[in-house]
């Protein structure tokens, strides 16, 4: 059980990384590639959307979205949580 969790921790962060890597790129939305974008928004919004807004909070006027990169740090922690245990 606990490896299925891990791994699907590994997918989720595969899919955070894609995210932020084509957010470089201009998207045509009218290209076949723009469902599959929308539906990585979808499933990784919920999640970066709360820590960008509490990062807002915090530090107020940043220019670079650093909520990524913290989500990716905390599953990673609950990753070798989950490891460990």
């Amino acid at each position: 059980m606990r490896f299925l969790l891990v791994q699907l921790i590994d997918i989720y962060m595969i899919i955070i990384i894609i995210r932020a890597v084509l957010s470089w790129f201009p998207i045509n939305p009218h290209s076949s590639f723009f469902r599959i974008y929308l539906f990585i928004i979808q499933i990784t919004e919920p999640v970066l959307g709360r820590v960008r807004e509490f990062l807002s909070r915090m530090i107020p006027n940043m220019a670079i979205d650093f909520s990524p990169f913290i989500i990716i740090i905390l599953l990673n922690v609950l990753r070798n949580f989950i490891l460990r245990a």
